[in-house]
Formats: C-alpha cells, sequence, structure tokens
C-alpha cells in the first residue's frame, strides 16, 4: 500500500481516500498506495457503505447520489453507479466549471482534515498496511462519535 510520491521526489509514500454524506460525516475511508489513481479508490469505498436508516421502509444500502470531482471523470465511472441505482453527478474534465459541484464535493475536506489532526495519522509509522488503515478507522469513528453527541 505504499508507492512512489509523485509530489515528494519519489519517496514512497500512501494516500488516503475518505467518502462522507451531505453533512461531512466520513461513511468510509481506505488507503492506497502514493501512485494510484483516485477513481481507483471509487468502487471500495461505495461498496463499504454500512445500511442506511430511513424514516420509512426498509433500510438502504447505497446512497442517492454521488457527487465526485473531475479526478473520477472515468467512463466505467460513470456506468458502474447507475447500475447499482445511484445517480452519478461527476464533474466533466474540460467542461463544466469547477465551481459548479462544489458545495457539494468539498464536504470531504474538513473531514480528511480532521483526520489528519490525529498524530498517529500525519506520517506513516505503520509498516504493515493494515495497522495504518486500523488507525484510520478508529480516526474516523471518533469523528463520527464526537459529532453524534454535540
Amino acid at each position: 500500500m505504499t508507492g512512489p510520491n509523485p509530489v515528494d521526489r519519489g519517496k514512497p509514500g500512501s494516500k488516503i481516500h475518505a467518502l462522507s454524506d451531505r453533512t461531512g460525516l466520513p461513511l468510509a475511508v481506505g488507503i492506497s498506495a502514493a501512485n494510484t489513481h483516485d477513481s481507483q479508490a471509487l468502487r471500495p469505498l461505495v461498496a463499504a457503505i454500512p445500511a442506511v436508516a430511513s424514516r420509512r421502509g426498509p433500510r438502504r444500502w447505497r446512497p442517492a447520489k454521488l457527487h465526485a470531482d473531475k479526478a473520477y471523470d472515468v467512463p466505467y465511472l460513470r456506468v458502474w453507479p447507475r447500475r447499482r441505482g445511484i445517480i452519478p453527478r461527476i464533474a466533466r474534465k474540460g467542461i463544466e466549471a469547477p465551481d459548479k459541484l462544489g458545495r457539494h464535493r468539498w464536504r470531504i475536506e474538513p473531514v480528511i482534515a480532521q483526520l489528519f489532526g490525529y498524530r498517529r495519522l500525519t506520517l506513516r509509522y505503520e509498516r504493515k498496511p493494515e495497522l495504518f488503515c486500523g488507525f484510520l478507522t478508529l480516526a474516523a469513528a471518533l469523528i463520527c462519535f464526537k459529532r453524534l453527541t454535540t
């Protein structure tokens, strides 16, 4: 789960991916190598979303909409969510202005900033990706707990 970081002179590094709801509550988190494309992390994150309790009827197993930025503008990522009953709202490269979907997409940025607020996640000390992913999941659970208790 490490790869040459294109930003940091090729040093090995990891990338944190997170998926949140419309209020900024983290639903799923994951890690990948620093040199992998963002679009490869979307399918596992959407598949990891837990059941959502609805007011009426059975529990929902998937969100209704998926908002993403231009990094996820890949043809199969427009088809795959539709097959699962999710409406994709992915900004198109070279067509849409960057501020059109900004109010929906950028809710995850404060969550990632809160994840990096935990000292253990600022630098990756663990060699095993399972341990780092465990600390990442624990940090997301703490963010959810703090948000729900206030």
